[in-house]
C-alpha cells in the first residue's frame, strides 16, 4: 500500500508537471537594459521629432537580414501611426556602400517596395552578386518599372552619394558592429538576442517606453 501511494504521488506530480509546462514555455521574458537593449552614449537626432523614430540598418548581401525581412515587414504593417520606421544602409565595406547607393537610387525613384524584396531575393535565392549596376538594372526595369537609363541617373545622383555617406556616418553614430541592427528614437540599439520575435518585442517595448516621453 506504502508503494502505491508513493507511485499515486508520483503520477500526481507528473500530470501536475504537463499542465503547468505549456504556461511556463510561453511566460514572457522580461525585458532588461543591458541585455535585450542597451541605450547609446550619445542621443541621435531623429527625422520626425512627433514621433517614435524606428531606425532598421540592414545589407542585402546579408543572409540574416534576408531572414529578418518578413519579421519586419510584418510588424511595419501593424505599428501605430505615431511610429516613424526608417531603413538604412550600413556601409562597413565597399560593396555594402554600393548596394547603399542602390537603396537610395530606389528611394529617390520611388521604388523601394517593388525592389527591396527582389533585391534581397536574387542574391540570397537566385545566387546573384549584384556587384555592379549592370547586374542591378535589371531588378530595378523588372520589379521597379523604371528604365536603365532612370536608374544610372538616381545611382549617380548627388542625392544617392550623399545619402550613402550620410548612413556611413550614423552607423558610426548608432555603434552597431554588425546587421540586422535597430535603433529606437536615436536613444536605444536593440541586441540581437533571443532571435527575431525577440528583437521586435523590445521594439515595441521601446516604443511604448519612448511614446510617454513624446508625448510630453
Amino acid at each position: 500500500m506504502k508503494r502505491t501511494g508513493e507511485m499515486m504521488k508520483k503520477l500526481n506530480w507528473l500530470w501536475l508537471s504537463l499542465l503547468v509546462l505549456p504556461f511556463a514555455l510561453h511566460a514572457e521574458t522580461p525585458i532588461e537594459e543591458g541585455v535585450h537593449y542597451f541605450e547609446l552614449i550619445q542621443q541621435q537626432p531623429t527625422t520626425a521629432p512627433d514621433k517614435v523614430e524606428v531606425v532598421e540598418l540592414f545589407w542585402y548581401g546579408c543572409p540574416h537580414c534576408d531572414k529578418f525581412e518578413p519579421f519586419v515587414k510584418d510588424w511595419e504593417a501593424k505599428k501605430s501611426d505615431d511610429v516613424a520606421f526608417v531603413r538604412v544602409p550600413a556601409t562597413f565595406r565597399p560593396i555594402w556602400e554600393f548596394h547603399a547607393r542602390v537603396y537610395y537610387a530606389a528611394e529617390l525613384l520611388g521604388v523601394v517596395d517593388k525592389i527591396h524584396e527582389p533585391m534581397f531575393h536574387a542574391i540570397h535565392r537566385d545566387n546573384q552578386r549584384l556587384d555592379s549596376p549592370a547586374a542591378v538594372e535589371a531588378i530595378f526595369t523588372e520589379h521597379g518599372g523604371v528604365s536603365s537609363e532612370q536608374f544610372r541617373k538616381a545611382f549617380n545622383s548627388f542625392s544617392a552619394v550623399t545619402k550613402s555617406r550620410q548612413a556611413k556616418l550614423m552607423v558610426q553614430r548608432y555603434e552597431i558592429t554588425g546587421v540586422p541592427a535597430i535603433i529606437v528614437n536615436g536613444k536605444y540599439r536593440v541586441a540581437g538576442v533571443g532571435g527575431f520575435d525577440q528583437m521586435l518585442k523590445t521594439v515595441d517595448y521601446l516604443v511604448a517606453m519612448e511614446r510617454a516621453v513624446v508625448k510630453q
